[in-house]
Order: structure tokens, then sequence, then C-alpha cells
């Protein structure tokens, strides 16, 4: 990851840390809507507290950006936990696709072309070390 982008992800998650509520309400709604299959994963969930685990986690896994060595190990770990959950290498892209749909809503103009190509490339870095780990576990 570039330091331009980490930079600019990490200056941007405090805006989306601020509406964490409603971001999650968001992000779940348009992963349900791209990917129906994803709403089983959640079938015994709590929404609103799987939103806020979903905000803590991105917001912890943000904050380690610039320490590789521990940033890589925890998504490796995640990713582990997520294929006891019945989450498929496919449904990567589809978390994807929600998430940056929900950052152009929630930051708006705020979301400019430089700022989604940062968490497009941030997103993709950890999507992949995510898809290997989870690959190594299955």
């Amino acid at each position: 990851m570039r330091r331009e982008s980490i930079e600019l992800v990490q200056e941007s998650f405090p805006r989306v840390a601020a509406i964490a509520p409603q971001a999650a309400a968001l992000f779940y709604g348009r992963l349900f809507e791209i990917d129906p299959g994803s709403r089983r994963l959640f079938q015994r969930s709590d929404l609103d507290l799987q939103g806020q685990k979903l905000m803590a986690t991105l917001g912890y896994l943000v904050g380690m950006l610039y320490r590789p060595e521990s940033l890589v190990p925890a998504a490796q770990h995640l990713a582990q936990r997520h294929v006891g959950y019945g989450v498929t290498l496919a449904q990567y892209d589809s978390v994807g696709t929600a998430l940056l749909w929900t950052l152009e809503q929630g930051l708006g103009e705020g979301f400019t072309p430089e700022l989604r190509a940062a968490w497009v490339e941030v997103y993709s870095t950890l999507a992949e070390v995510m898809r290997a780990a989870a690959t190594e576990a299955a």
C-alpha cells in the first residue's frame, strides 16, 4: 500500500466513525441487496451489534495500516474466523463493493476520486491477505 493511500484512508476514517451507526446500516443494507446469500450469515445476529463490531474492526484495521507486522496477522486471524462463519471467497468482492458504496453515501462530496482510489487500494490489499488466509484455513 502506498503511503499516500494509507494517509488518505486514515484521515477519512474519523468522518466515517462519526456516522458509525448509519454507515453500518448502509453497509449491511447494500450488502444484502447486492449479495442476498450473505444474509444467511447474519440470521442469528443483532445487526445493530454486528454493525458496532464492523465499525470497531474497520477502525482497528485502519489504525494499523502503517504496522504491517501487526496488520497482516490480525487480518489473517479475522479471515480464519470468517471461514468458520461460512464466508466465501467471492463475498470479499461483495463486501468491497458495499464498503465503497457506503463510503460514497456517507462521505458525499468528500469521497473524492482520489479518496476512492485509496480505499480501493487498502481494501484490495487487505482482502488479498484475507483470501489467502481463508484458503489455507479451509
